[in-house]
């Protein structure tokens, strides 16, 4: 008996055993965890489409230095936060820094399929998504994805950028 308690009690086994009932344990709670939060499906495709088309069209002009075209997608009263530099709330300054530093140095790509669109009711719509910055004069750099969150609003039929938090 006294053998048979040593060798399931003592040594490396009982700490094999514990460590994978820890394990499966530990493993159980985690998915359980995982589950709780549901695959993203859009409450309103055509706000969803919308909203896509207007990522699309501001960035593009973004990539292609279209300051106009950017311009009169960001409101009057933008609200521009970005978790390494700072809030930014003049459009003017927003466009300016734009051209001086983005323009021919650095292009987005959105992660395909990343984008959630939430309506905001009688107001517009909330994005979150995920995209890549590269740096043109660094072709060989690795850009990591970053998540964004991008507050639009409606107004007169027309789609316009007040919030946008960038996270890095």
């Amino acid at each position: 008996m006294n053998d048979l308690f040593d060798f399931f009690f003592k040594g490396n086994f009982f700490m094999k055993i514990v460590t994978l009932l820890y394990t499966l344990l530990l493993s159980w709670v985690m998915n359980g965890q995982v589950q709780e939060i549901p695959n993203y499906k859009p409450v309103d495709i055509d706000l969803h489409n919308q909203i896509v088309k207007m990522d699309s069209i501001f960035f593009n002009a973004y990539n292609t230095c279209d300051m106009k075209t950017q311009a009169g997608i960001l409101s009057d009263d933008i609200e521009f936060f970005h978790d390494k530099g700072g809030l930014s709330t003049s459009k003017n300054e927003i466009i300016a820094a734009t051209k001086k530093n983005i323009c021919g140095k650095v292009t987005r790509t959105l992660i395909k399929g990343s984008i959630e669109v939430y309506p905001i009711n009688k107001y517009g719509a909330v994005q979150i998504g995920y995209h890549k910055f590269f740096n043109n004069r660094e072709p060989n750099a690795k850009s990591v994805p970053s998540k964004f969150i991008a507050i639009w609003k409606k107004e007169h039929e027309k789609w316009l950028m007040t919030k946008v938090i960038s996270l890095h």
